[in-house]
């Protein structure tokens, strides 16, 4: 059985992925950002031996270096990042009415935060000898997906799918691939009740993809289907 590590895992796409790879037998790291406000997750590991609950807040580069001091060097087989941030509703991200304070937050937490993980967590990775980095994106991050509005959303995911795509050239040499995923348009608090799949099937999905990736594959946009994303 594997360790896997799931930041932003107390509800949605993260908790789903946690109760899948918990029920296999996996060891799962959920991280959460306020652990007296996860009772979803807290609910799920009660019934579990294989998840332990870790304090991790993606916009805090202080809370991600004292997650990574506790854990310590364990190896870790994969890091998914799920934790993200919408930056506000779409009336809000017009070009005529953008909340920069916003925009300068939700940027912390959907790009800069994730590298800081990456960083943090790399020797665990790499200990593992065949280690996988994914980090969830978004279609609207995709040059090919013709949307306008979201300037906040789309460009720091955008943004994050870039640092994803260095991070595979820069880690070449190291024993770890790096993923970037569109997860779906997914029945969550951000994609909305009448969105296209279940939080099951795109956290079913993504395992999926995971599980098969080489080397070779570093670097690449996926869709929770399996299906190359153009960018």
């Amino acid at each position: 059985m594997s360790t896997i590590m799931i930041v932003g895992a107390t509800r949605g796409i993260g908790l789903e992925l946690t109760k899948q790879y918990a029920n296999e037998g996996n060891q799962v790291i959920a991280c959460a950002r306020d652990t007296a406000n996860a009772s979803l997750l807290n609910e799920v590991a009660s019934g579990s031996e294989n998840i332990k609950i870790e304090q991790l807040d993606i916009a805090d580069a202080g809370s991600i270096e004292s997650a990574s001091s506790r854990i310590g060097e364990e190896a870790i087989d994969s890091v998914i990042i799920v934790a993200g941030w919408v930056g506000g509703m779409p009336d809000n991200q017009t070009i005529d009415n953008i909340d920069i304070d916003e925009w300068h937050n939700t940027l912390n937490i959907n790009t800069i935060g994730p590298l800081l993980v990456a960083k943090a967590f790399k020797s665990n990775l790499a200990a593992s000898g065949n280690g996988n980095l994914m980090i969830l994106s978004s279609q609207l991050a995709a040059s090919t997906w013709p949307m306008g509005g979201m300037y906040i959303y789309s460009t720091t995911k955008a943004a994050v799918s870039k640092v994803g795509q260095i991070l595979a050239l820069d880690w070449a040499e190291d024993p770890i691939i790096v993923s970037i995923m569109h997860p779906g348009w997914v029945q969550t608090d951000m994609g909305g009740p009448t969105a296209e799949i279940t939080a099951e099937e795109s956290a079913s999905g993504i395992r999926n993809v995971l599980s098969g990736l080489t080397k070779e594959d570093s670097g690449n946009f996926y869709k929770w289907n399996g299906d190359i994303h153009p960018w």
